[in-house]
């Protein structure tokens, strides 16, 4: 079995490490960070990855770039924006977090989903029937993967759905590398096709029970 890494660009891991930086107190609200050569040499990048680190940590609110002055610490690591969070997590914490979130999602999407929202689960479901049937992996698992997305939508809860959707996106490659053939996928669709009956027909209970069920699967 292959070993998931976390791909990331020079940029996001120097943001991650400047984060982690001022969430431990290295450097602290309204302090100047070091120059742009100081930085370079002590990440060991180039000055493009080290302004768009900056950058990166600029727009989620951590720092401050005043021209002609420098670049100053905004607010405490603890404001750390979610994607970032997610693209720094382990994968078996991220993929707990997504399972937990599926029981959820399920019982929400049962009680609120419209005729639309049944139309897409219904699409990707049919799609992921397909690829697993022709042993097509990456396809199915983008397929369960917008199944899931499409019943996070229909829960009508904003915040469940983007968590849902930052879990399972940055999940992606270690399904792929975990999962050699769609197997599994197989023997799990009588299960999400009750999933889909038991959010068209309102019954969250049912639903929150069937997902639960499939996330024993994982």
């Amino acid at each position: 079995m292959k070993v998931y890494i976390n791909r990331k660009t020079l940029a996001e891991e120097v943001a991650a490490k400047l984060q982690e930086q001022i969430s431990l107190g290295h450097y602290k609200v309204n302090e100047k960070l070091p120059i742009e050569p100081e930085l370079m040499k002590t990440f060991g990048v180039g000055r493009s990855s080290i302004r768009e680190a900056i950058k990166l940590l600029t727009n989620a609110g951590l720092l401050r770039v005043q021209q002609g002055v420098g670049t100053f610490v905004d607010q405490t690591g603890s404001r750390e924006p979610m994607d970032l969070r997610l693209k720094r997590a382990n994968v078996k914490d991220l993929d707990e977090v997504r399972q937990l979130l599926e029981i959820k999602i399920a019982e929400k999407a049962a009680l609120n989903r419209t005729d639309k929202d049944i139309e897409a689960i219904k699409k990707h479901l049919n799609n992921r029937r397909i690829a697993a049937d022709n042993n097509l992996i990456e396809e199915c698992i983008e397929a369960d993967i917008q199944f899931h997305i499409a019943i996070a939508e229909a829960s009508k809860n904003e915040i469940l759905a983007d968590l849902y959707k930052g879990a399972s996106v940055h999940l992606k490659e270690w399904f792929i590398n975990i999962y050699p053939d769609t197997a599994l996928f197989i023997e799990t669709y009588d299960l999400h096709e009750q999933l889909l009956k038991n959010i068209t027909a309102g019954n969250a209970k049912m639903a929150w029970a069937t997902a639960a069920k499939i996330i024993g699967y994982h």
